[in-house]
């Protein structure tokens, strides 16, 4: 996909209903005042017994960087939020509500953008805790934690 692609989807997003019930299906999934969804993926990094991992990651860096350039000229400069923390006082027993939940079990840091009532983030996510895999957008009207 491309960038035009990527904020495409954010706008269809944004102006989406929230379900009631959590919700997956594909790469997206929703809940209660939030949608994300996977705008970019890696190629199959697995298929050439792992030897394109690093060029994979580079495109999904790639895609990141030009999808946060293109929300910044469209919304100004991101706030970065550290969510590894979020991770840690999950595992400690808190309760994380989502979608920060799910977005800090995958990534460290997300770029976010206040815009009216929601906030709108993207992320590269490490499915396997190591390169990543996936490019992320999401909206919710969910604070930080």
């Amino acid at each position: 996909m491309t960038t035009a692609e990527h904020l495409d989807t954010i706008d269809r997003l944004r102006g989406r209903e929230f379900p009631t019930e959590h919700v997956r299906c594909g790469g997206m999934r929703s809940g209660p005042g939030y949608h994300l969804v996977q705008v970019g993926r890696a190629e199959d990094v697995w298929e050439d017994g792992g030897s394109g991992r690093a060029a994979a990651a580079d495109q999904v860096t790639a895609e990141y960087g030009a999808l946060t350039q293109a929300l910044e000229a469209r919304w100004g400069e991101a706030q970065i939020f550290s969510v590894a923390s979020l991770r840690h006082r999950g595992i400690e027993g808190e309760e994380i509500p989502e979608p920060w939940d799910e977005v800090s079990s995958t990534t460290d840091h997300v770029h976010a953008w206040r815009v009216g009532a929601q906030w709108l983030v993207a992320y590269a996510a490490h499915w396997d805790g190591g390169e990543p895999h996936g490019l992320m957008a999401g909206v919710t009207v969910v604070d930080p934690p």
